[in-house]
């Protein structure tokens, strides 16, 4: 679970100076700066996977995607953090000139990990559907096959599919795009993860 280092309070402005010269990545959570545990191996895998599959235009339309090292900014909940991946359906709206963080994501993947599996499923989730232009959830499991797809309906509900078998077509709903679990999980150990 992820545990506060600081009891002093930060303002976003003091985060993101400390954040330029950190060797290693923190989210901000309402003034406390929270360290970033790292990924593993079959993290890594698996992000690059989707997105060496996605393509950047689709439909005539054009979609950026980020990786872990661009943050993104939930301003109704004044937090910075740093998803495994994010898809802006065209242009990203960035926070700075810098272009170090993001507020328009419309779909958002997470790799669980037992550590922050049950946070990625519940507080984090919350935040992120405070995101006006947030419309689609993916949770990857690193150890089986399993992936959760939350997307949300034009009512604001949010439909969960799960796929849990290696020939399932994981079909998205933001964007006109799908990907095979065995694609998804190539090279990936679920040894590695038990």
């Amino acid at each position: 679970m992820i545990v506060a280092t600081q009891s002093k309070y930060f303002t976003p402005e003091e985060y993101l100076e400390l954040e330029e010269q950190a060797e290693f990545k923190n989210e901000y959570l309402d003034g406390e700066i929270v360290p970033m545990a790292g990924a593993t191996a079959n993290h890594n895998k698996i992000s690059l996977n989707f997105c060496r599959s996605f393509p950047l235009s689709i439909d005539e339309k054009d979609y950026d995607i980020f990786m872990s090292d661009m943050r993104l900014w939930i301003p109704s909940y004044r937090r910075y953090t740093y998803p495994d991946v994010m898809m802006t359906d065209g242009e990203p709206i960035f926070t700075d000139e810098k272009q170090t963080a993001i507020i328009n994501p419309c779909l958002i993947v997470e790799i669980l990990s037992r550590s922050t599996k049950d946070y990625d499923k519940t507080d984090k989730f919350k935040k992120y559907r405070s995101i006006a232009s947030f419309q689609e959830y993916i949770l990857i499991s690193q150890t089986s096959y399993n992936v959760e797809q939350y997307t949300k309906q034009k009512d604001g509900r949010w439909l969960l599919t799960e796929y849990l078998e290696e020939d399932s077509i994981l079909k998205l709903e933001a964007v006109n795009f799908e990907i095979a679990l065995k694609d998804l999980y190539k090279r990936v150990n679920f040894d590695l993860g038990r």
